[in-house]
């Protein structure tokens, strides 16, 4: 047995001294969050690199931020990047190497750059979107159309939220009275499980469907709003998964989370993207209006021509009743004179004429005889002439 012996101590305070005498300065470190959590004000981080083509773990470290310099750096980079550091997100970080001998080895984060995560964050939704071209399922939202009388509205919020309180109230409130029927789809809007929550919102609304399976017969429309809730907390809204459930799903989806900075990914594959709850529902009372505009404008045009068509009709009833007597008195003048030719053409066959004339008529058994060989000895004939008749018999 060698005579070299060490506590642990002691050779972890030989690791101590050799870190600070070779890694002495800060150094700027990209890496991937594994994990990220806050306790009693301090941040914990767990870095991973992966490898580009495999994407497996070539290198972990751990990482801290204590409270002094994580009160700085964390609203910077919220206010920055628009969301919270989470796992999941590339980050440059500016550390110092410390191995304690109590705990270890860990980087102590003094900075953190913000715009690198933009960066990254830029690329990732960048690549999303191309995903969801090639898909061809990046506009199909905007095929749809909201229905003309869009009354009945699957809601998915936060129970409880301001921003949903704020839709309602906007939607009962309405001015001209209008009632719409909201039923409410609890889903968590912030934070890393913002994705699955959504998704399984969706899932629940297109399951209650009418009997024919159509989600339409059963809403109109979904609405998806946030409000009251950090508005740095905003990147469960662009991920892969949302968008391609928010894109293919057989309603219109109308979003309202409650933000100023760049669309979502969400925002994009929606039917329609407005800025806050209480602009969703002044959507939905703005379409309905809308309807009523086009009743409204309808009915003056059809009880216009309805109208015009009485008035056209009396000024050709008035004008018949100008023209009938004429034409009557035209149409009975003419009657009467055709009446007279006929009365004259009768007249012309009146056989009693012909008498008066010198002719006679021969009959025999009523008929009249226009030829002798109709006749044979025996047969009595009748002659009549002007001023009698004379009965003859056949010999």
């Amino acid at each position: 047995m060698t005579s070299d012996r060490y506590t642990l101590r002691q050779l972890n305070l030989m690791v101590r001294d050799a870190i600070e005498m070779e890694l002495p300065d800060e150094y700027w470190v990209e890496a991937e969050l594994s994990e990220c959590r806050e306790h009693s004000g301090h941040c914990y981080m767990e870095l991973i690199e992966k490898d580009e083509r495999t994407n497996t773990p070539v290198a972990r470290a751990s990482a801290k931020c204590w409270r002094q310099t994580w009160q700085m750096l964390q609203p910077h980079f919220e206010r920055t990047t628009g969301q919270p550091l989470h796992a999941g997100l590339k980050v440059l970080l500016r550390v110092t190497a410390q191995f304690h001998e109590a705990y270890g080895f860990s980087w102590i984060v003094t900075d953190i750059d913000p715009t690198y995560t933009i960066g990254d964050m830029a690329r990732k939704r960048q690549e999303i979107i191309r995903q969801l071209k090639e898909e061809g399922v990046f506009d199909l939202q905007r095929e749809l159309r909201i229905p003309m009388f869009a009354k009945r509205i699957a809601v998915i919020s936060a129970a409880g939220a301001a921003g949903y309180g704020d839709f309602i109230r906007q939607l009962e409130d309405n001015e001209y009275g209008f009632k719409f029927e909201v039923q409410l789809f609890p889903a968590i809007m912030q934070g890393e499980q913002v994705e699955q929550s959504i998704i399984a919102a969706l899932n629940t609304i297109y399951e209650a469907t009418a009997p024919d399976g159509n989600p339409s017969g059963t809403y109109d429309c979904v609405v998806i709003i946030r409000g009251g809730g950090a508005t740095a907390d905003l990147s469960g809204f662009d991920t892969l998964a949302l968008a391609e459930n928010v894109a293919q799903f057989p309603l219109p989806i109308i979003t309202g989370i409650g933000h100023d900075r760049d669309e979502s990914i969400l925002d994009m594959v929606s039917n329609t993207r407005v800025k806050t709850p209480t602009a969703a529902a002044a959507l939905l009372i703005d379409n309905l209006l809308q309807v009523l505009t086009r009743i409204d404008s309808a009915q003056q045009r059809m009880t216009m021509a309805i109208s015009q068509r009485f008035a056209n009709q009396k000024e050709r009833l008035s004008s018949l009743q100008s023209i009938i007597p004429v034409l009557a008195q035209r149409m009975l003048s003419n009657a009467r004179h055709r009446l007279e030719l006929i009365e004259l053409q009768l007249q012309g066959y009146d056989p009693q004429l012909l008498l008066r004339r010198g002719y006679s008529i021969t009959l025999h058994n009523g008929h009249a005889v226009r030829d002798p060989q109709q006749l044979k000895a025996g047969d009595v004939i009748e002659t009549r002439l002007e001023k009698g008749t004379i009965k003859s018999t056949v010999q």
